[in-house]
């Protein structure tokens, strides 16, 4: 299977992960992208490695994250070393914010299941809060700080991923795929704008475009666009080191002054417009956090669309077809789950057992198109 031709459909970051991994165990790949590589989800997220700020309870996905952000040094420097593209991982922590009593008992529920589990965690109480991070609004009660959860800059990621594919040999094509070729109950290759391009698997790893390839029997409402708008703000200095979360959205501080704020949650199907409501609610949900974001010039803003399922699990590992898999349905942690996704992946397309149990992520969870 080491000398097995592959067509992967979507040149995302988990696309790019995928042939990278699967080039350089000796695989033939072959990349397709309906427009420009990463154009899509993987440049509109904001980086974030949070597995512990996300979790909402022990079991398989929290432990697929950990060992995803426990990947991120090795994975940077390995991607700086093939390309020069230093990618910003940094170590930065994450602080989740109360502002009221239930807010404080959630945030100590869940810091104390996440030290039973031998996670680093710790709740701080209005003053410690302040002494970290002055700049905080005075409103907040406690937090619960992930110093191991971090940050990396998805544009620059995105961009390295894509020349590391490239670089290992990997061949990009850009074009409509139409559909997943079947021959005989098998996957045989797609159906790239009417021609047919033949490959011994295919991989779909388009994101909220997944369910949109005809031929690989998953029902489009399984994997559906999920808006998020964002917002860049620009600080002469940065306010504050870690990155900062409430119920209501996150702002992310880059070394360089840069403020990353977002995000929202719409079902708008595939319109990518950023609204009046959005930016309005990202903007009061920064003020909120840190009052002195209200005279940082806006720089940029934008929405992107995430690949969502009902369960907020990914869909991982063999398709409905013999030849066909599935790296889908990443929701908000697609940039955390980048290299254990290009792992195992690559592990499953070559006939290898997965060093992950992708049970929990199979497509057959869902119902059948």
């Amino acid at each position: 299977m080491r000398d097995t031709n592959v067509v992967v459909v979507g040149g995302g970051v988990m696309g790019c992960g995928i042939a990278l991994r699967l080039r350089q165990a000796g695989a033939r790949v072959t990349v397709l992208e309906r427009s420009i590589p990463g154009a899509e989800a993987s440049s509109a997220a904001g980086g974030i490695l949070a597995p512990q700020q996300e979790a909402e309870a022990p079991g398989p996905f929290l432990e697929l994250c950990l060992r995803s952000r426990g990947m991120y040094p090795d994975f940077a420097a390995e991607l700086l070393a093939l390309t020069g593209v230093n990618v910003n991982y940094l170590p930065s922590g994450v602080l989740s914010l109360a502002f009221d009593e239930a807010g404080v008992q959630r945030l100590e529920a869940t810091v104390g299941w996440q030290r039973t589990l031998g996670l680093r965690a710790e709740l701080l109480g209005t003053a410690d809060v302040r002494t970290l991070e002055p700049q905080l609004s005075p409103q907040v009660l406690a937090a619960a700080r992930y110093p191991d959860d971090h940050q990396v800059d998805n544009r620059l990621l995105t961009r390295a991923l894509t020349m590391a594919a490239a670089r290992v040999g990997a061949t990009f094509r850009t074009g409509y795929v139409r559909g997943v070729v079947e021959e005989n109950g098998r996957a045989v290759g797609v159906d790239l704008d009417g021609e047919t391009l033949r490959a011994d698997a295919v991989v779909i790893a388009a994101g909220s475009w997944s369910g949109l390839v005809q031929g690989i029997s998953l029902d489009p409402r399984v994997v559906r666009p999920a808006r998020g708008q964002m917002v860049q703000l620009q600080t002469r200095l940065p306010l504050f080191s870690h990155v900062l979360f409430s119920d209501k959205g996150y702002v992310i501080p880059r070394t360089d002054g840069r403020v990353i704020a977002g995000s929202t949650l719409e079902f708008s199907g595939f319109e990518k417009n950023v609204t009046a409501e959005g930016l309005h609610r990202i903007l009061s949900l920064a003020m909120e956090l840190c009052p002195a974001l209200a005279s940082a010039p806006v720089q940029e803003t934008w929405a992107g669309l995430r690949p969502y399922t009902d369960d907020h699990l990914p869909i991982l590992g063999a398709g409905p077809l013999p030849g066909l898999f599935l790296a889908t349905g990443h929701f908000r942690n697609g940039i955390l789950l980048a290299p254990v996704t290009a792992k195992l992946m690559a592990q499953v397309v070559l006939g290898e057992t997965p060093s992950v149990d992708l049970t929990p992520f199979r497509f057959d969870r869902f119902p059948r198109r």
